[in-house]
């Protein structure tokens, strides 16, 4: 059991290492220019999908135990709201910086996390819900986040066109 476990989270967390990266790639490409767009007509632009990821990101710090969140202003600039919301967004230099601070952060933290401890429950469940519903745990936000992730990545390829 303990291998297949050392499997599954490594595994997982070669999937968010490789969706980070292709993040960074395609946010180096990209221009803030380029970042102001749509992904398509209608939708969320690029600007704002690197300040939702970035605060979706740092969300996961205080989630799995890891502390407090580097930037609490951009959930509800993000998060809470709409992109068209008229809510001033940072600068996107500044979006950029966060993006890469809060992955640097994850990354230190998941470095440190043996595979048992990311079976652990993470801070938004109680011990009495966790004790009902197992899969509520840490591995499980790793594994949901990177999907959000990949999806959101899906979007902000269109920009690149």
């Amino acid at each position: 059991m303990e291998n297949s476990l050392g499997l599954i989270t490594n595994l997982s967390l070669t999937a968010w290492n490789t969706h980070v990266s292709r993040a960074d790639k395609l946010l180096n490409e990209l221009s803030d220019r380029q970042l102001e767009n749509e992904v398509s007509p209608g939708r969320n632009t690029g600007v704002y999908l690197l300040g939702h990821l970035a605060a979706v990101h740092d969300a996961m710090l205080p989630l799995l135990g890891f502390g407090e969140k580097h930037h609490p202003e951009l959930e509800n600039i993000f998060i809470k709201n709409p992109d068209k919301s008229g809510l001033q967004k940072p600068p996107v230099s500044d979006l950029r910086n966060y993006w890469q601070k809060v992955n640097n952060a994850l990354n230190e933290h998941f470095n440190k996390v043996t595979p048992e401890e990311w079976l652990q429950k993470h801070t938004s469940v109680s011990e009495e819900d966790f004790e009902k519903e197992p899969h509520r745990n840490r591995l499980n936000v790793l594994i949901s986040r990177t999907n959000h992730l990949a999806s959101h990545l899906g979007q902000l390829l269109f920009l690149n066109s």
